[in-house]
């Protein structure tokens, strides 16, 4: 076997198998990002479901609600933008009937800083549920 027929092999084959290594692992990265805000946008929509229910008033629950998604926002999403929505209608049920208040939070992630060609922002959204008191006194203002 002569070694005249293989040389530069070795440089061809970095040539071709170095950009996919690159493209792989900016890939992996994406699915880490996305993971990491989906399981961020769930925890906050539940503090904020969670702050509201413990809330004695419709405004209240809202106000804590709003201060839950911020301290949220500050501490764990890595959100370009974002929505967030708060059904009370739990607080307009008498006493003694089961309620529950529902929140939901949208994020937006983007993705341009990853330099993958032609993948789009994501928005992830999660809306989840937390039971009012059956039997605390509820305020509709």
């Amino acid at each position: 076997m002569n070694l005249r027929d293989e040389r530069g092999s070795a440089s061809i084959e970095a040539v071709i198998a170095g950009p996919a290594v690159v493209l792989l692992i900016l890939l992996v990265v994406f699915g880490g990002r996305v993971a990491l805000t989906h399981q961020s946008v769930q925890a906050v929509a539940a503090d904020a479901a969670r702050a509201a229910s413990l809330a004695r008033t419709q405004a209240e629950a809202r106000t804590s609600a709003q201060a839950a998604v911020q301290a949220g926002l500050d501490q764990q999403l890595p959100c370009a933008s974002h929505t967030f929505d708060l059904d009370l209608d739990g607080f307009t049920t008498p006493p003694g009937t089961p309620a529950s208040v529902s929140a939901t939070l949208s994020c937006r992630v983007a993705t341009a800083d990853l330099g993958l060609p032609g993948l789009p922002d994501l928005t992830i959204r999660a809306t989840l549920t937390s039971p009012i008191d059956t039997y605390r006194e509820r305020a509709r203002r």
